[in-house]
């Protein structure tokens, strides 16, 4: 189990959701998702983190947006979590984005792409912040205990695994609900991001998605018993900066959640 500020995720306690745009795109569409996710999940009684990248450095295309700027966007998602009380999750890319990243968030992500990045994963440990390490599209899951190690290495131990699918043929990913399983035998709490999921990866210049599959993807790896749930929100994906294919409309959050969590509490009585 991890406590992050006030919620504890992990060893059997109710789904964590870790839930926000992709990327930071200004300061009132960040603002304003972050409250109302929180009206929602306070009124669900649903812990929850507000996740959302203040930079984006593994785009498809060179002249896909990237972000704001390292120090505007990181001081927006700083006014997300202050005016939320939310924990805060972002992306880092390099070691040494791995201290700046942590003066502004409580959880360090590691992106799929880059799970294997030793120098990364030590530089993220070193902060002493939560790390989530995503499986790569291209790594087994009972692999994911050698980037935890690393992780471990630096005397941190509050690490999180998330799925986010594997690569299935050309532009394609496949979730094995499995790998859930798998994973939780590592003793860390497990994660699944079902939007990532849902993914067909550079399709042209950007990457595709089907996003009908995000509510039956969520509802099977909540069904497993995963500790927290992923998704990224935004109030009209299809005018998303990044991710525009994948991403779950805000309208529809409070409706979707309501039978997650019936579903989670079945899932951890049995």
């Amino acid at each position: 189990m991890i406590n992050i500020k006030n919620i504890k995720l992990g060893g059997g306690n109710p789904l964590v959701l870790i839930a926000g745009p992709c990327v930071i795109e200004s300061e009132e569409l960040i603002l304003n998702t972050a409250l109302k996710i929180k009206e929602i999940t306070s009124k669900l009684n649903i812990p929850f983190i507000f996740k959302s990248s203040y930079r984006k450095a593994n785009r498809t295309s060179d002249v896909s947006f990237s972000g704001l700027g390292d120090d505007k966007a990181l001081q927006i998602l700083r006014k997300a979590g202050f005016e939320t009380g939310a924990p805060l999750l972002t992306d880092i890319h390099a070691p040494e984005e791995a201290p700046l990243a942590a003066e502004y968030v409580d959880i360090l992500q590691i992106p799929a792409f880059l799970c294997r990045q030793t120098d990364l994963l030590k530089a993220a440990g070193l902060t002493g912040k939560t790390v989530n390490i995503k499986k790569g599209q291209f790594l087994a899951p009972e692999d994911m205990e050698f980037a935890a190690a690393k992780v471990r290495s630096t005397g941190n131990d509050k690490i999180m695994l998330t799925e986010r699918g594997t690569t299935f043929g050309y532009h394609n990913l496949v979730v094995d609900m499995r790998s859930l399983v798998i994973m939780k035998k590592t003793g860390y709490p497990v994660v699944m991001d079902a939007t990532h999921s849902v993914q067909l990866p550079s399709k042209g210049n950007q990457s595709g998605g089907q996003p009908e599959f995000i509510i039956p993807l969520a509802k099977a790896a909540v069904a497993v018993g995963i500790d927290a749930l992923f998704l990224e929100v935004h109030p009209d994906p299809e005018k998303a900066l990044s991710d525009a294919s994948s991403q779950f409309p805000l309208h529809k959050l409070e409706e979707f959640l309501k039978t997650i969590k019936r579903l989670d509490e079945a899932a951890k009585e049995l």
